[in-house]
């Protein structure tokens, strides 16, 4: 078992692209409290949080080999995360039971009134950062993430390359997320209230 101070993160990595068990493990320990403690924020139930937090770390370790040592993995890990947490959250928006309880867990005093009113509160301050997009970055943004459509089928679309699409994706988040902080909403939970709206 490895020492996981962060002085051997960038070591721990590189073992890990390695498909070093020992390694995952040691990051595994290393973060899974903080990032369950992050997921339980965002999904509102311990329960579910546990859910996705095992989804992140197996996506960890299928992709291991397309990890970057030299960059931040611990940026990299929740970005992870989010991207499981909207997965989940779109996973909800097609399943009214499963809506219906997260509405439930997020509030112990649910409210339906209050609740719609803060639904829609959020489906406006994801509107206008969207809206505040670049005309092609927000018809890309919306494609993939509101619609679900994948890189290559908007690549198609588009005529443009797969690169292209993750450049004005991976720019519009950042530009919706600089928005939506001011909020303090993420990203992810935004777009959650948007889709079930």
């Amino acid at each position: 078992m490895f020492a996981a101070s962060s002085s051997n993160q960038r070591d721990l990595v590189k073992l890990l692209t390695d498909g070093n068990e020992a390694a995952f493990e040691a990051l595994y320990h290393l973060y899974s409290r903080r990032l369950l403690l992050y997921l339980i924020k965002l999904l509102k139930s311990e329960h579910v949080a546990c859910e996705v937090l095992q989804d992140v770390f197996v996506k960890v370790w299928n992709n291991r080999k397309n990890i970057d040592a030299a960059q931040s993995f611990r940026s990299y890990l929740f970005r992870i995360a989010e991207n499981c947490v909207y997965d989940f959250f779109r996973k909800a928006s097609r399943d009214k039971k499963l809506q219906e309880a997260l509405i439930r867990n997020a509030c112990k005093d649910y409210n339906p009134i209050e609740e719609s009113v803060y639904m829609k509160e959020r489906s406006r301050l994801l509107r206008e950062a969207i809206d505040a997009l670049p005309s092609k970055r927000r018809q890309i943004f919306q494609s993939v993430k509101i619609e679900g459509r994948s890189y290559d089928e908007v690549s198609r679309m588009l005529h443009v390359s797969v690169s292209t699409i993750n450049d004005h994706i991976v720019k519009a988040t950042k530009s919706i997320r600089e928005n939506l902080e001011r909020y303090h909403i993420t990203v992810s939970f935004a777009l959650y209230f948007y889709l079930i709206s």
